[in-house]
């Protein structure tokens, strides 16, 4: 590193960086995802519970759609500690539903290599189904 230069920027990761993480949610992910959370919402499970419902029919979790995002911090580059995320969900996300999470740096300490990023998810129709921030920290990669 040269004297002076911090690990973000050694790292190339600047406001304006993005990553992005897409991926089809699945019957067999909301069925995994239910057997690992132990969420066992019929909305999710259910096509006849879920009918009766203001969705018309089954849903995913909203915290599988947001580990999407976790996916896409996972892509930037050094050792990424995930401190803290805020979400809105904004509309449901069904099986069969192509998801892309986008984390892009909108704020960033130097110092402490801490990096605030705007997250957002949208679906195949590029309709917003999540969005949020999320915060960070960077450390160097184990060698």
């Amino acid at each position: 590193m040269v004297s002076g230069e911090s690990l973000l920027s050694k790292l190339g990761i600047d406001i304006g960086t993005k990553r992005i993480h897409m991926k089809t949610i699945t019957e067999a992910d909301i069925v995994m995802f239910s057997g690992v959370s132990g969420d066992t919402n019929p909305l999710h499970l259910c096509e006849e519970y879920a009918k009766k419902t203001m969705f018309k029919g089954r849903i995913a979790h909203g915290i599988l759609t947001l580990g999407l995002i976790s996916a896409a911090l996972a892509k930037f580059p050094g050792t990424i500690i995930y401190l803290s995320q805020n979400a809105r969900f904004t509309r449901p996300v069904r099986p069969g539903d192509s998801i892309t999470a986008i984390a892009e740096v909108i704020e960033k300490n130097e110092e402490k290599s801490i990096v605030k990023l705007r997250t957002t998810c949208v679906n195949q129709n590029n309709e917003t189904v999540i969005e949020g921030e999320a915060t960070i920290m960077v450390r160097e990669p184990p060698e």
